[in-house]
């Protein structure tokens, strides 16, 4: 009897250890990173509440931390082919520094809309002013050093991404991800592919 009931204890004490362990360690979706709520502006005008108000249930988000990154992330832009692919969802998501008031805020508005004229352009183009290094810690990156391209749903769940200049390894990725076939109501990478594309 004695003996049943050691092994019944032993035998509770593992399967709670397995749980506890279960519990205790980080999914998919919280190593990649979680996008921070906030209210934005796309230069056309057009107000959003992300990550919510994205207009897709996955979309592609293009960060930039400074203007010197602007030809990695139109490698992206170019190598995804995605002026021409209408099944990608995609914004161009500079992240800046709140400078605090809005006319600092409409300046730097301002300057943008004189870099990117056309009106295809400035409908995907959506600055976020907020603090960077939170952003970033928030989202899963590495720092500012480096460009992002981010696939996120409207849970604000960073699903896959890759840093760095466009590589057609890191797009196939990212295309995996992307896909519409792929879309479940958990936030969990498809199964075979490997968010992280470093």
């Amino acid at each position: 009897m004695k003996t049943t009931w050691t092994g019944s204890v032993a035998w509770l004490l593992a399967v709670s250890a397995a749980l506890a362990l279960a519990l205790a360690a980080p999914n998919d979706t919280s190593v990649m990173g979680q996008l921070p709520s906030f209210m934005a502006r796309t230069l056309a005008q057009q107000t959003m509440a992300v990550p919510g108000g994205l207009p897709a249930e996955r979309t592609l988000a293009l960060i930039t931390f400074r203007s010197s990154q602007r030809a990695h992330i139109d490698s992206w832009i170019q190598g995804l082919n995605l002026h021409a692919d209408p099944s990608i969802t995609w914004l161009r998501m500079p992240v800046l520094d709140d400078p605090g008031s809005t006319l600092a805020r409409n300046a730097i508005e301002t300057k943008l809309l004189r870099s990117y004229p056309a009106d295809a352009e400035r409908t995907r183009l959506m600055p976020v002013f907020t603090d960077r290094e939170r952003f970033v810690r928030s989202a899963g990156l590495r720092g500012t050093d480096e460009v992002y391209a981010v696939v996120i749903n409207r849970q604000g769940d960073v699903l896959a991404r890759a840093e760095g200049a466009f590589d057609a390894d890191k797009a196939d990725k990212l295309r995996e991800t992307l896909q519409p076939d792929r879309t479940q109501a958990s936030s969990s990478p498809p199964a075979g592919a490997s968010p992280r594309v470093k």
